[in-house]
C-alpha cells in the first residue's frame, strides 16, 4: 500500500489512543501534551473526544526531530560560534567600546 492509500486507510483525525502508540507513550502522556498545548488539538462530538490531525502530529515529529538536532549542535559547540543558533550572526566585542555604550 502507499503513503496515500495508507493515509486515506487511517484517516484524517487521530484518537488519543492512536498518538499514544505512534510516538511509543502512554495515552495519559500524550493526553498532558494536549492540555499543555503542546500537541495541537480539537474536540469532536457531543462528548468532546480529542481528535489530532493526522498531518499535525507529523509536525510535531519533525519539530521534534529539529529541537534535537539543535540541541546537539548546542551541546556540541562552545555555545557562541554557531552561526545558526545564534540568528545568524556571530557577536564579537567592539575592542573600541565599552560596557555600557549602547
Amino acid at each position: 500500500m502507499t503513503d496515500s492509500g495508507h493515509s486515506a486507510a487511517v484517516g484524517r483525525f487521530l484518537t488519543l489512543g492512536d498518538v499514544a502508540e505512534v510516538l511509543s507513550i502512554s495515552a495519559a502522556e500524550a493526553l498532558d501534551l494536549v492540555r499543555s498545548n503542546e500537541l495541537p488539538a480539537i474536540r469532536i462530538g457531543t462528548a468532546g473526544a480529542w481528535r489530532v490531525e493526522r498531518i499535525v502530529l507529523e509536525s510535531y515529529i519533525e519539530a521534534k526531530y529539529e529541537e534535537a538536532r539543535r540541541m546537539a549542535l548546542w551541546q556540541q559547540s562552545d555555545f557562541s560560534d554557531i552561526v545558526e543558533l545564534s540568528g545568524g550572526r556571530i557577536l564579537r566585542p567592539d575592542k573600541n567600546s565599552s560596557p555600557g555604550d549602547d
